[in-house]
């Protein structure tokens, strides 16, 4: 991180990447769908619908990802007053609530026919939908405050305050009855996902990161050019 902290550096690295991260999104996509829509067997309980999960289960991992990548981002520019850290975390902050809210209706398209219902006030849904909220308030605080500085600091706060939320998401499961099943990937003994099934849902995953570090690495360029040109104008 602390060799990025020069923007003309974090610039030049970033232009060399986009290519590279664009190319392996793409074709990652293009792989975990084809397994996903068309390769992969159906569950022999939930049927066709289990291919929901391709697009739920990894959007539940970005989005609590990229709050944490927020939550660290704010925490080093607080600590060490780092250049692009509130830069990231801002960049982020969109990324991650567009993801949440994915997670939210493919949950919902998911919870129908298997609970019967589309939400129920379950442990982990309460705790994404409050993660979804933290994102909307982040956003709107960051461009709430007249005094750059001050909003900085204040988003920065509230992302390492809404982090307590990610824990609570992650075990919410074992912590309460809940409707959603205990891990079955990350887990002792290994994951409990036939392989026909994981590996499309691990190419999902792999490419909803990289789409997200496509777009962090576009939106972050757009900011310190932003910042250039307001320091243009007022100098």
């Amino acid at each position: 991180m602390h060799a990025l902290a020069n923007p003309a550096r974090f610039m030049r690295l970033s232009d060399r990447l986009l290519p590279w991260l664009a190319a392996a999104t793409v074709a990652l996509l293009a792989y975990g769908l084809a397994q996903a829509l068309f390769l992969s067997p159906p569950d022999y309980q939930q049927g066709d619908s289990v291919r929901i999960m391709y697009v739920h289960v990894p959007s539940a991992w970005m989005a609590m990802m990229i709050y944490s990548v927020m939550a660290a981002s704010s925490a080093a520019f607080l600590i060490w007053k780092h250049p692009l850290a509130d830069i990231l975390a801002r960049a982020s902050a969109p990324v991650g609530a567009g993801f949440t809210f994915v997670t939210l209706i493919t949950g919902s398209l998911w919870g129908k026919p298997m609970w019967g219902a589309w939400w129920v006030w379950d442990a982990r849904l309460t705790s994404v939908l409050i993660l979804f909220f933290l994102y909307i308030g982040y956003i709107a605080l960051s461009d709430a405050y007249a005094q750059q500085e001050r909003g900085k600091k204040i988003c920065a706060v509230m992302a390492l305050v809404g982090f307590a939320n990610i824990p609570v998401i992650r075990f919410s499961v074992e912590w309460w009855n809940t409707l959603h099943q205990p891990a079955s990937l990350i887990r002792s003994g290994g994951p409990a996902i036939d392989p026909a099934m994981l590996t499309p849902l691990l190419a999902m995953g792999l490419a909803f990161t990289g789409f997200y570090l496509w777009l962090l690495a576009i939106r972050a360029k757009t900011a310190i050019l932003e910042q250039k040109i307001r320091r243009m104008r007022y100098s």
